[in-house]
């Protein structure tokens, strides 16, 4: 049987917002770096334990939201779609899966489900133009052809 354009499993990711989260991450954390180096011995012996602890922590709040950027995806199998949204993952059935949308100027997909609902799907970006409108025909290519009875 004919699942659509795409061999399953297959996964969608954002390009876009990782390509740009991945980028200011380093250039902050090089930034950080030389400016830790460039105080010298004297101004970095002035910062307290609690100051380099709040720093760190500040840093490991960003880590995890780059973390969350770089986990958010749409996998599309044969059992259904699996949607990873930051930390929140949600598994859905073909029947459960209605429609997809990304209207104009939308940051993201939408996802139509059954019971009524819609979900985001970050992993969708509108920002990445042509790729996310290749992604949401694939998809939708996947809903269709799964969702009919057997």
């Amino acid at each position: 049987m004919d699942r659509g354009t795409r061999t399953l499993p297959y996964t969608w990711r954002p390009f876009g917002a990782r390509i740009v989260g991945t980028l200011a991450g380093v250039l902050v954390l090089v930034l950080v770096v030389a400016a830790w180096i460039g105080f010298g011995s004297d101004i970095r012996a002035q910062f307290t334990p609690l100051q380099i602890g709040t720093l760190a922590f500040l840093g490991l709040i960003a880590l995890s939201v780059w973390h969350a950027l770089m986990r958010s995806r749409v996998t599309a199998t044969a059992a259904g779609v699996t949607v990873v949204n930051g930390y929140r993952r949600r598994d859905y059935e073909w029947a459960q899966v209605v429609s997809v949308s990304l209207r104009r100027g939308a940051p993201w997909a939408t996802m139509d489900l059954s019971d009524g609902d819609t979900i985001s799907l970050l992993a969708l970006q509108g920002s990445d133009g042509d790729r996310a409108i290749a992604g949401l025909r694939e998809l939708r290519t996947l809903i269709e052809a799964n969702s009919r009875p057997a």
